[in-house]
Parts: structure tokens; sequence; C-alpha cells
């Protein structure tokens, strides 16, 4: 029998098969206590899912985001660890796990659901259920943001993108393209987020789905921000709500419950009601694609509706890309750019963006050429004057050397 005492003086002990192993093991618990890293042994006798709701209620999260959580919990960490006494989880389980999950659902899913199993046995660990995270293990291999390569598309593809929408809702790949809003703070748009006389358009909210109902709530990483406007995207706007108005929408403030929030926004369906993804997608944005060729044709499916065929490539989204894409080329810097298009880290923007930067080469050689003139020519004259006079004189002959 091993025997030993706890940091609050208790007695505690633990049967063993040998004396030698019974006191090894009682060596090591009292160490433990005397360093400060004593863990009680029945403390880690706790089921993952008991700490579940412990985890989401320590947290301070959007609605959205709360559904999220719940779906990778229910969906892909409760059927494997939810049963499971947390010191039981082992790093090699969670390595399988995750790389399952990357290979039937891809990287973002993995990624979201390992955010929801490490958390829980983060909160394990700073309960002292646990002495260490095997989600932090060496071994697991924690799916990273991949960047693809994007590429922009061209002025006249754009444009013709922009032509080929309904008169009345043309108005919005054109803001997408000038200012680079997301899809949902384009649904958002009031009449009053508009400063002509600055010439600013302020992003303060999107149309955000939660579950099969829609919220109003702040753009994306709960920040508001100010896009310049053209005089162009100006003029655009003016004519826009001068042709077809603004619609007053009232909907929630950021969760189902929340206050009903009303504005006047310029974009919205013919019976009143505000645009949502799916429908704008399917009816307006889709069939302007496939109208200018950048996606084919629609098809009829199984059940005869019209289906098109596309990829992440030819989202809405694309227009944000188009947006980063000239501002880099005119001398707009990443900072700058992140800001207006309300990423939560220049980084991040680098990282999308970085290889539409233009090239440095002309920039320097400008720069070198600027300041270092007059040094060169002050060069170039002391080598014509030395030329003039004849080469310099030869330094005399020291003689031999002494010994």
């Amino acid at each position: 029998m091993g025997v030993w005492t706890d940091p609050q003086g208790k007695e505690k002990s633990r049967a063993f098969e040998t004396k030698t192993a019974a006191l090894r093991y009682a060596n090591a618990m009292e160490t433990d206590r005397d360093r400060g890293d004593y863990l009680d042994p029945s403390a880690g006798k706790v089921r993952l899912e008991e700490i579940w709701p412990r985890w989401m209620g320590s947290r301070t999260i959007d609605p959205a985001s709360e559904i999220q959580y719940e779906s990778k919990w229910r969906l892909h960490v409760e059927p494997v660890f939810g049963r499971r006494m947390v010191k039981s989880i082992l790093p090699s389980e969670v390595a399988v796990w995750l790389t399952d999950i990357m290979g039937a659902y891809g990287p973002s899913t993995a990624r979201s659901a390992f955010l929801v199993l490490n958390g829980c046995l983060e909160l394990a660990v700073a309960d002292e259920l646990i002495k260490r995270n095997p989600g932090q293990s060496k071994i697991v291999k924690k799916p990273s943001r991949r960047f693809s390569k994007v590429v922009a598309w061209s002025d006249e593809t754009v444009e013709r993108i922009v032509e080929a929408h309904p008169e009345r809702f043309r108005l919005l790949p054109t803001i997408a393209s000038a200012a680079g809003l997301r899809q949902g703070e384009l649904f958002g748009l009031s009449v009053d987020d508009f400063d002509f006389s600055l010439m600013l358009i302020r992003v303060r909210r999107q149309v955000k789905r939660l579950g099969k109902e829609f919220v109003f709530a702040l753009p994306k990483n709960d920040k508001e921000r100010f896009v310049p406007m053209a005089p162009v995207l100006a003029k655009a706007v003016q004519s826009h709500i001068e042709r077809f108005g603004t619609t007053t929408i009232s909907l929630p403030w950021e969760k189902l419950d929340g206050d009903i929030q009303e504005y006047d926004l310029i974009f919205s369906w013919l019976d009143g009601r505000h645009l949502t993804a799916r429908l704008h997608d399917e009816l307006v944005w889709k069939p302007a694609l496939a109208a200018v060729g950048v996606i084919p044709p629609p098809y009829k499916d199984s059940r005869g509706r019209r289906r098109f065929k596309t990829d992440r490539t030819t989202g809405l989204h694309a227009l944000r890309h188009y947006f980063a894409s000239i501002t880099l080329a005119d001398g707009v810097n990443i900072k700058e750019l992140s800001e207006y298009l309300g990423h939560h880290d220049p980084g991040f923007t680098l990282q999308m963006y970085t290889h539409m930067l233009p090239s440095s080469y002309d920039r320097a050689r400008q720069a070198v050429d600027r300041r270092l003139t007059r040094l060169a020519r002050r060069l170039t004259d002391q080598s014509r004057t030395r030329t003039e006079i004849g080469p310099e004189l030869e330094p005399p002959d020291p003689g031999p050397e002494l010994p």
C-alpha cells in the first residue's frame, strides 16, 4: 500500500501489487506536493461532457459562434470523447481523431472541432483535473490556416459582372469592388452609413444568420470601420438611392431575443424583405457570373432545379480581393488596407495579399537616386579631376625592412 499526505495534510493511499511500486508512487506524490505540482489522483475522474458546459459558460462569444461550437461538440467531439474520463484521454487518440476529421471534412472543420476539444482540456488543466493537456502534445499536428494564392479578376471582368446584374442590384457589386465590404455588410448598408461630405463609408453592421433566423450585428471581429469612398462610387450610390429609394428593415440586434433595431437599407427584395446570402447567390450573383462566362451555364438537377457549378474563388468575396489588388497597386499600404477590409490583424492581410504587392525594385532605385545624387555627383567630379591632373604620385620607397 502506497501512503502519502496531500497539501492539506490529509493522508491518502493507493493499493499496489508490490511494495516497491507502492513506495515509488508515494514518493512521487510527495515530491509533487513539495514542488507545488500535486494533483489529486481522483481529480481526473470527470467525464469530458461534464467539462464542456463549464467551458462554454466561461467564454464570452456571439450567438453565431455559440451555435458553431455547439455543432462541433455534438457532431465531432462528444461522440468520441464525451463519455471519457478526462484523465484517460491520450495524445495519440487526439492526434488520430484530428487526422480523421481533416480527411473527412477538411482543415476548417478540424480547426473548429479542435478549438472546442482543446478548450475543454485547457479548462481541465486550469481546474487541476489533469496535469497536462493531451491536445498540446508534440505529436498532435494542429491544422494551420493555409493561404491559397488569391488571383484578382481583371478590370474588364469586374465591369462585365457588374453590368450583368439587374439594375436594382448593380450597385451591390460596385460597392464590393470599390470598397471591399463583405456580403453581410453590403446587405446591412443604410443610407446613413454614407458620409458624402467626408467621402467615407461607415461600416457598422451586417445582416447575420443565426440558425434559421437573421439579426443585425456588428461587422466581423466586432469592429466598426471607415472606408474611403471614391467620387465615382459616391455618384453611383446617390443615383441608386434616388432611383430605388430605401427599405425600412427591422431585426433583432446580435441575438434572436435582442432589442429590435430599424434601419433604412439601400438593398432589399421587391417584396420589402432584407437580402440573404443563399437567395442572393442563386438569384442574382451566380446568374451574372454565368452570363459573362466566369462560371458555366446552369444545369438542371435530378429534381429539375436550376443549379450552378461554382467554387470558393467565384463567390462575392472575390470582389474584396479585387479591391485589395487595385488599392495595393496604387500605393495603399498593408496596414491601411487591413483597416479598410476589417481584418483583425495586418499580418493576416499581409499573408493573404503579399504576392499582390508591387515590386519594390523601382522604388528602391528612385529612393537611392533622390538621396544619393549629390554624393554620386561629387564622386564623379573627383574622378574627373584626377584624370585631368594625371595619375597620382607613387609613395616613396621606404627601403629595405630592418632586421
